[in-house]
């Protein structure tokens, strides 16, 4: 690994929020310092974990901060979930980013493996 933009959970990171950032336009300008804001900083965060994590040039810490990064893609799915019980969000544009979720944490747990059995 080069750097952090080499690696496809980074980049499928980038893409999410992205996506994110799109979804919660539509959102009721009461939710703009609650559910948009939050579900906008646990998508800031996967990616930024990752290139963090990556930057520290240390496995044990690289591990830490990949550790997080599974933590903010359970964070921002559940408030996708949440997000369409409002009906913020029609259940058929969940699948984008339900998928790209799920794609990132297959991504990430097999960073985890191979640092692990480094």
């Amino acid at each position: 690994m080069k750097t952090h933009k080499d690696l496809d959970a980074w980049k499928n990171g980038i893409e999410l929020v992205v996506l994110i950032y799109g979804l919660t336009k539509s959102f009721p300008k009461d939710e703009l310092y609650g559910l948009t804001s939050q579900m906008r900083r646990a998508a800031i965060s996967i990616p930024s974990n990752i290139a963090e994590g990556a930057g520290r040039n240390h496995d044990k810490v690289f591990l830490q901060f990949l550790y997080i990064a599974l933590g903010s893609l359970a964070e921002l799915e559940t408030q996708l979930v949440i997000t369409e019980r409002l009906n913020y969000i029609p259940v058929q544009e969940l699948d984008i980013p339900i998928n790209l979720i799920k794609l990132i944490r297959s991504q990430v747990s097999g960073l985890v493996n191979y640092v692990r059995n480094k």
